[in-house]
């Protein structure tokens, strides 16, 4: 069975790790947490970033920091993680969904300001797949609107939009390092902060609402509880994983960008018989792979596809389920216009298998499968 995610090991987690366990400090906000932290800043060049327990607590952190009252509105895609939502619902928010471009799978820019109300505080995008959303005109809403921008790059660690790390161009951008990214700590995320002002608010926020990293550097005698705060530090253990990987970052992106061109290149025939549709990244994008999607005729030859490459021995699954029509997006929120795209789309999408080291013998077999689904289809 070739599966679909294998989390990267790159061949020097253990002796960090080991190295955390013969340092005695394997709680978080030790050495390795601050070496990745350092490392994400100067690579992206970030203001300040601030390693988490997850993506979705590195989420909870920038809405918290938003400062959303109870009734305030959050515009963002249903087609998206539950993290995404749950986030602003922490801070007090509602949801208003909207569309998405069907080319990217992206929040459709152009939708967002009719959305917008006088109760609207946060817009949350989500870089779906790694490629960055229309960012230029989402930024020039928001300053118009006084609104902020939050970016869930949970995908996005090594993209860029127009030459900017994704993460570093909202108020404040989020990563996720679990398992099924590109970089790996099994558990855990990054918070991107992109205004100073909210450094020292989102150390406290981060050590349970002390000032406990004020201290750590010397410019307090003692810390104490100062503020409102829960506990986002990720283990040491995990950190170590996660830094002899970041080393490796641009040799893993290598690899799996040679991963996701053969399959471009070898499906693009496929493409221009119009059998099936290929990502789209648009040109002022460059995207990490963090994955490869075709998208069928519709969710019954999706569902085909799917167990034809299942009975061959192939991982292949399909994404979100629009958060809109689930039972808690009913509960929290609201779909403002028309789901032109949304769901149509979502349920037209397949991802192959894509991660470090699959090897090339598997994904020429994984193609011919795919080609072979569609012999004799007109």
């Amino acid at each position: 069975m070739i599966a679909f995610n294998v989390p990267p090991f790159i061949g020097n987690e253990l002796e960090y790790i080991k190295q955390v366990i013969n340092l005695h400090k394997i709680s978080g906000d030790g050495t390795f947490t601050k070496k990745c932290n350092k490392w994400i800043e100067e690579r992206f060049n970030a203001q300040k970033v601030l390693l988490t327990t997850s993506g979705t607590s590195a989420l909870d952190m920038a809405m918290l920091l938003c400062g959303l009252q109870n009734g305030d509105e959050v515009i963002l895609p249903s087609y998206t993680f539950s993290s995404t939502a749950t986030s602003a619902l922490l801070g007090g928010g509602n949801l208003v969904f909207v569309d998405i471009r069907p080319d990217t799978m992206n929040i459709d820019e152009n939708l967002i300001e009719e959305a917008i109300t006088p109760k609207t505080k946060v817009i949350m995008v989500v870089h779906y797949a790694g490629v960055a959303c229309e960012m230029d005109k989402i930024m020039d809403i928001a300053k118009r609107h006084n609104l902020k921008v939050v970016e869930d790059a949970a995908q996005g660690v090594m993209s860029t939009y127009k030459d900017k790390a994704l993460g570093t161009i909202g108020d404040f951008g989020c990563y996720s390092f679990h398992e099924t990214k590109n970089y790996s700590m099994g558990e855990g995320g990054a918070i991107v902060i992109n205004d100073s002002n909210y450094n020292e608010q989102a150390e406290i926020l981060r050590e349970k609402g002390t000032n406990r990293s004020k201290f750590f550097r010397g410019e307090v005698d003692k810390y104490t509880w100062v503020d409102f705060g829960d506990s986002y530090l990720p283990s040491e253990l995990n950190a170590a994983y996660l830094y002899a990987q970041l080393l490796q970052a641009d040799k893993i992106n290598e690899n799996r960008r040679f991963t996701w061109n053969t399959y471009y290149s070898e499906l693009k025939p496929l493409e221009n018989e119009e059998k099936l549709q290929l990502p789209n990244v648009p040109e002022n994008c460059s995207h990490n792979a963090h994955m490869f999607y075709v998208k069928l005729k519709d969710l019954e030859e999706r569902t085909n596809f799917i167990k034809y490459l299942k009975e061959r021995g192939i991982g292949a699954v399909f994404h979100y389920i629009p958060l809109h029509s689930a039972p808690a997006g009913l509960k929290f929120g609201r779909f403002h216009g028309k789901d032109k795209y949304t769901t149509k789309e979502s349920e037209r999408l397949v991802r192959l298998p894509l991660y470090y080291g699959l090897k090339t013998d598997d994904v020429a077999f994984i193609i011919e499968a795919v080609k072979s689904f569609f012999k004799g289809k007109v």
